[in-house]
């Protein structure tokens, strides 16, 4: 089941916003992106779609994973100052709003960028992104949205059992957890990670066993499709 929840945000629709849409892997971030984007432009909109550099996966697109996909306009280095780069773009394109996939990947300086888009553009933000890790720490892109959007949207996703996913798990090509690393590895790269979304007390069970037949049954008894 999906649903959008409202954790903090103004009732008045007047003005422009930084929304942060945030959910665990595998709860459809981008595949409602997409969606987005084809609304947007349907209703004669410009909508612009960044992600950052560190988001390897796809190249310059993104792509969900019942096979939808979209083209980046812009991608983004860890140097990139995203205020500047929009300000030179707006000379010479037309931009309704901006959306934001991996939003997490983002450093401070430049949610905070995204933030004076809004207040001084006056251009509409979106920002999709995982809240936590794989070790349930903040990432420092979604810390600072937290802080900063106007509009905090949570996008559930939740296990047979009834409870909410709200972890992120990482297992390697044997089906193993991997409890330490490096915050960022993409998965459907070389470096042979996964990810799956677990509640909490199903990553309790994963906490005691972690092989991949223990991972396997935990899906599929435990999570709806």
């Amino acid at each position: 089941m999906d649903n959008r929840r409202i954790v903090n945000g103004s009732s008045n629709n007047n003005f422009n916003k930084l929304v942060f849409y945030y959910g665990p892997m595998e709860s459809g971030k981008t595949r409602d992106i997409i969606k987005l984007l084809h609304s947007k432009k349907e209703d004669g909109f410009y909508p612009v779609l960044m992600k950052p550099l560190k988001d390897s996966k796809a190249d310059n697109y993104i792509s969900s994973r019942d096979g939808g996909s979209a083209k980046v306009d812009i991608l983004i280095s860890d140097d990139m100052d995203i205020y500047m780069a929009i300000a030179n773009y707006i000379r010479d394109n037309i931009i309704s709003c901006i959306v934001v996939d991996e939003a997490q990947f983002l450093n401070r300086n430049q949610v905070i960028q995204l933030a004076s888009i809004v207040d001084i553009l006056g251009i509409d933000v979106y920002c999709y992104g995982l809240l936590t890790d794989f070790q349930n720490n903040m990432f420092e892109g979604s810390k600072t949205l937290m802080e900063w959007a106007d509009d905090k949207i949570e996008i559930e996703r939740t296990c047979s059992c009834g409870r909410k996913r709200i972890f992120n798990i990482r297992i390697d090509d044997d089906g193993n957890r991997i409890m330490e690393g490096q915050q960022v590895s993409i998965d459907g790269e070389e470096n042979g990670v996964t990810y799956f979304s677990f509640c909490r007390q199903c990553t309790s069970i994963l906490n005691r066993e972690t092989n991949a037949k223990k991972i396997k049954i935990v899906k599929k008894k435990s999570l709806k499709p």
